[in-house]
């Protein structure tokens, strides 16, 4: 996929695979590519994993927008600087009642850029005060983008912010292919302002993860290969130092769905995540002790969930009228897309499930 192409979301160019439904059909084998693949559902009943079922809450995800300062070839939100989607303060108010109410130890803040949000420093001090760990997924880009954002490490630090954030690969020419031209600079300039600030530290208590994802149509290696070399590569060429490396699955979703229609790659691409779908991944899948809450307040299993619409199998779909007992009673939506987290070693938002 060409950047300088297609450097604007699928939303802003007015393209089909904008409009959440039409994916799903061709997910489905509905639309575009004319393959059919096992129903996910049908694997997990072979399994004896249906219907999936949610555990402990622990994770609160909220999706403060859509607007970011970069546009990836693989973003599974469709995220970018022509969007303009940003959760509310009365929608960011509600959140920190549900998470205090039901005593949800962990918030994931998510973007987009979610420092972008005008609410973003509030928000996370605010659920600092209630005593939850905050995670942000934080792209690194946006600390050196603007001076506004420069003092971001210092109030990460200040607040103890767990971060997540997105590196494609130790070389520029693979992380400037998949992120845009000039991300890798940035990304290490950012990584070596957050060592500056404590993160990645040894006895620091300041955690800096970074995720990895492939750059084409396969599955990643297991991230107990790839984080030493990593780790070795970024501290003896930049001199730069983080705590863990997830690995994770390119979901067949949004941008990364039209990458692989448009390079003849899809139907290899879903094929082998059906061959590699493994049933010891299902008890440690994400859906199964996260919610997700999108910026416009809607409630889903989980992230990609939410980029497809697809909204939790309750009455309560939206944070307005939220119902702790129905939600922990549900069961899980799935989709063809779910062979993603299924695939290997698994995939979530924290990495491999099976270490």
């Amino acid at each position: 996929m060409s950047i300088k192409q297609k450097s604007k979301s699928l939303q802003s160019r007015g393209e089909q695979l904008s409009d959440t439904f039409f994916q799903l059909q061709v997910l489905n084998g509905q639309e575009l590519a004319d393959i059919h693949l096992p129903d996910f559902t049908d694997k997990l009943s072979q399994s004896g994993s249906y219907p999936l079922q949610p555990g402990r809450l622990d994770i609160f995800q909220v999706n403060v927008g859509k607007l970011c300062n970069q546009s990836c070839a693989h973003c599974h939100v469709d995220a970018g600087p022509d969007r303009s989607e940003l959760m509310s303060r009365e929608l960011l108010e509600r959140c920190l009642e549900i998470v205090s109410r039901y005593d949800i130890p962990t918030v994931d803040i998510t973007g987009g850029a979610p420092e972008m949000s005008p609410h973003f420093r509030w928000f996370v001090e605010e659920c600092r005060k209630r005593g939850k760990k905050v995670m942000n997924r934080c792209n690194l880009t946006i600390i050196v983008a603007n001076p506004k954002y420069h003092d971001l490490p210092a109030f990460f630090a200040a607040n103890e912010v767990h971060l997540v954030s997105s590196l494609p690969y130790f070389s520029k020419s693979r992380t400037d292919a998949q992120r845009g031209e000039g991300v890798f600079d940035d990304s290490i300039r950012a990584l070596q302002m957050l060592n500056a600030a404590g993160y990645g530290l040894e006895g620091s208590g300041l955690v800096l993860d970074l995720v990895y994802n492939p750059s084409g149509a396969f599955l990643p290696a297991g991230q107990s290969v790839l984080e030493p070399e990593f780790k070795r590569q970024l501290k003896s060429r930049h001199g730069i130092d983080f705590n863990n490396l997830y690995a994770m699955t390119n979901m067949p979703i949004s941008r990364f769905l039209e990458y692989l229609l448009d390079t003849g790659n899809y139907a290899e691409y879903m094929q082998k995540l059906v061959d590699a779908f493994n049933p010891a991944t299902v008890n440690g899948l994400m859906c199964r002790n996260t919610l997700s809450v999108s910026w416009d307040g809607y409630i889903y299993d989980c992230d990609f969930n939410q980029m497809l619409d697809i909204k939790v199998a309750t009455p309560s779909t939206h944070i307005n009228d939220f119902n702790f007992e129905e939600l922990n009673k549900r069961t899980i939506a799935l989709n063809q897309h779910c062979y993603g987290c299924t695939a290997g070693a698994g995939s979530s938002c924290g990495g491999e499930l099976m270490c």
